[in-house]
This record gives C-alpha cells, sequence and structure tokens, in this order.
C-alpha cells in the first residue's frame, strides 16, 4: 500500500515537472529509493501516459525486479548516486532550460546569491560532457556532486539532484533552475560580484537551523 502510495505521488511529482517548465514530454526522470533497490520512471514515455503500472523497480545491481517497460536510460546515474549517497531517498533528472543553458556553456552556477547553498555547496558545479545513460555519465556526475552537493549540471545535457523525498527533490531543482535563470540574466549584464567563501560557510551554517526547525530556538 506504501509502495502504490509512493508510485502515485512519483508520478504526481513527474507531471509538476512537466507544468513548471523543468520538463518537456518524455525527457527527463524520476525516481525515489525502495526497499528492494528503486522505482524509476520509464524509458520513452511522457508522464502524461504513464501509470503506475509503467513504473520500473530496478535492484540495485541493474536487474530489473519488476515492471513491463524498460527503465529510463538514465537507470545508472539514478543507481550510482543512490550506491554512493545513502542520504538520497529521492532522485530528479530533468533538462530544464536555464540549468541546460548553462551546462551547454560548461558553466558552474557559482556563488553569486546566498541560495546557491540550498545545493549543499559553495557552488553548483557542471560536469564534464558523457554520452547519456552511461558510466561516465555517472562518474562525472558524482564527481560534481563531492563535498556534499546535493545538485550539479551536466555538460550539453541539463542537470540532476536529489533529497531525502520526492516534494524535496521537486523543490531543489525548481529552486536551481531559478538560481540559474537569474545567473544567466545577470551575465547579459556583466560578471557579478560573489560571496566569499567565508560568507558561503556562514550561510550553510544557518542554512542546518533553517532545514531542521524543529531543533531551532
Amino acid at each position: 500500500m506504501l509502495d502504490h502510495s509512493r508510485r502515485t505521488s512519483l508520478l504526481e511529482t513527474a507531471l509538476t515537472m512537466n507544468r513548471e517548465g523543468l520538463n518537456l514530454g518524455a525527457s527527463g526522470n524520476l525516481s525515489f529509493r525502495s526497499e528492494n533497490g528503486f522505482v524509476i520512471t520509464p524509458s520513452a514515455l511522457a508522464y502524461n501516459q504513464c501509470s503506475a503500472a509503467d513504473l520500473v523497480l530496478v535492484g540495485m545491481d541493474g536487474e530489473v525486479l519488476s515492471g513491463l517497460r524498460r527503465p529510463s536510460s538514465e537507470w545508472q546515474l539514478h543507481r550510482d548516486i543512490y550506491a554512493s549517497r545513502p542520504e538520497a531517498g529521492a532522485i530528479l533528472h530533468a533538462h530544464p532550460p536555464w540549468c541546460t543553458t548553462l551546462a551547454c556553456l560548461e558553466r558552474d552556477i557559482p556563488p553569486y546569491h546566498y541560495m546557491v547553498a540550498m545545493a549543499g555547496g559553495d557552488s553548483i558545479s557542471c560536469a564534464p560532457y558523457a554520452l547519456f545513460g552511461s558510466r561516465e555519465l555517472s562518474l562525472n556526475a558524482l564527481t560534481a556532486l563531492d563535498k556534499g552537493r546535493t545538485a550539479c549540471l551536466l555538460a550539453h545535457h541539463g542537470m540532476v539532484c536529489f533529497a531525502r523525498e520526492l516534494a524535496e527533490v521537486l523543490a531543489l531543482a525548481l529552486e536551481v533552475e531559478n538560481l540559474a535563470r537569474v545567473y544567466v540574466q545577470a551575465l547579459q549584464v556583466g560578471e557579478p560580484p560573489l560571496l566569499s567563501g567565508k560568507e558561503m560557510e556562514a550561510v550553510q551554517e544557518r542554512f542546518v537551523d533553517y532545514k531542521n526547525p524543529a531543533t531551532s530556538s
């Protein structure tokens, strides 16, 4: 029953990705961690045509454990993030226009705004290009997600992020896309000044309380 509820939430989140402009058609993919591996959206099927039965359960060894369709071509990217980041409970990969603009320029999102720290670091890195669905893409993404980062850009491709829950990963993706948009707009005027490492460290310390309101005074 719980799994069915989470599958329904995954589909609702995937549809919201499209409504919010993070994705178009069948591009991008979404998953959540399960007891046996992870449940991921299927390959080449638009979300508005997808049902809970179309979602695919994939084991951590890459074997399809249940589902009538092929898993997303980026299943390996999801598997490798789950394997290396135990705190990841949901993963979102998409091709949002502003993130993808910077990804095609092979540019990181630097600390021009304090909200960059919401993605776990003092910048949002852009991973080097690799063929979609490849092991190299996964390895490049994991490197870009180092030092506690929870989001990165993928050169000439898009972005990927993770969080504990589906609602959280959607909110993070929307924030990263907004940061990309504002950064591109700022670049139309010139290179924006950046916050220092010390300033970003103070922001991250403040975010610890912000993200855990029950423990704050």
